[in-house]
């Protein structure tokens, strides 16, 4: 076996194969895998020259983080870019990877998700969503096409964990974008929901970040005017994990009044444990914790600065108890 100090060898072979996550197996053990993403919106941020960090956020929300962006002036250059990446190497690899010939099942699959980034969906429901739309498609097939899709690290796929009782639900999923710059592209920039798409970006930064980013549920007994119980579901965005760290994340894209204050804040307040209990909006807001000793920050201070979670932990804010 040869043996060099101070080399790299990279090993690659077609486009279909080296997207797929079972590159891996090639190996045998013999290697570690290392996942490259696109761009974070720090490291967008750092190499943005064409106005501050504002301007990079719209930008970096429409286009993503495909590192070629930032050497591209014109928005139909980054379009075309963008198209031209999701057709020739992603969908292209995937159909050519999996032998999939004259199916349209792949890209209405595709332009589900993209629709319904943050929703939840199960192949059951996006069958009968093709199915809406004259495709006959059995749920077995939509879910053999959604792995390709993880597979390709195209898509990534939340599972909601019952909080409360401590258990994974294996049935519906959320699907993010690993990059929401596809995504919108895919869409011919025309689906611009800022909601979804900031969820979809706190979600990857995460993840990044090396959470295990699940989605969190909360069941609830409440009474009607007839005094009859009945349960409901209440939703923690991202319920995150890492080693001995847990934080609970609520994404809300604005906290214009009280009432919308009290929305966020429903699901958290029945968690019922110590762990960190956080809200991100797109307001321009400084930093604080509520009387709840909720902390509510901007998603550009936790997303530029890389260790935001943690220096929260010692974060007391006597001030803006605004609600």
């Amino acid at each position: 076996m040869l043996r060099l100090k101070n080399v790299d060898v990279y090993v690659t072979g077609s486009n279909s194969k080296f997207l797929s996550s079972d590159i891996a197996t090639e190996f045998r053990g013999r290697g570690d895998v290392i996942h490259v993403n696109p761009l974070s919106f720090a490291e967008f941020c750092s190499a943005y020259k064409n106005g501050d960090k504002y301007d990079a956020w719209d930008e970096y929300s429409t286009y993503g983080g495909m590192p070629m962006l930032l050497g591209l002036e014109t928005d139909e250059e980054k379009a075309e870019y963008l198209n031209n990446l999701f057709k020739n190497t992603y969908i292209k690899d995937i159909i050519e990877r999996n032998n999939l010939r004259g199916d349209v099942t792949i890209d209405t699959l595709v332009d589900v998700l993209a629709y319904s980034i943050g929703s939840l969906n199960n192949p059951t429901k996006i069958a009968k969503t093709f199915a809406s739309n004259g495709i006959k498609t059995a749920d077995k097939t939509v879910s053999t096409y959604v792995d390709y899709l993880l597979d390709a690290f195209l898509i990534r796929k939340a599972t909601r964990y019952d909080i409360k009782g401590r258990k994974y639900i294996n049935s519906p999923f959320k699907y993010y974008f690993s990059d929401v710059g596809l995504r919108n592209a895919r869409l011919n920039f025309r689906q611009q929901e800022q909601t979804h798409i900031m969820e979809n970006i706190i979600y990857n930064e995460l993840v990044m970040r090396g959470f295990n980013v699940d989605v969190g549920i909360i069941e609830h007994v409440v009474r009607d005017e007839d005094g009859k119980r009945t349960t409901k579901h209440l939703e923690v965005d991202f319920v995150c994990n890492k080693g001995s760290q847990r934080y609970y994340i609520q994404s809300a894209f604005s906290i214009p009044n009280a009432e919308k204050m009290v929305q966020e804040q429903a699901s958290l307040d029945r968690i019922g444990d110590s762990f960190k209990k956080i809200i991100i909006t797109q307001d321009r807001t400084k930093l604080w914790r509520n009387e709840k000793g909720y902390v509510i920050m901007n998603v550009l201070d936790f997303l530029l600065k890389e260790n935001s979670l943690e220096l929260l932990l010692n974060f007391i804010c006597p001030l803006l108890d605004i609600w």
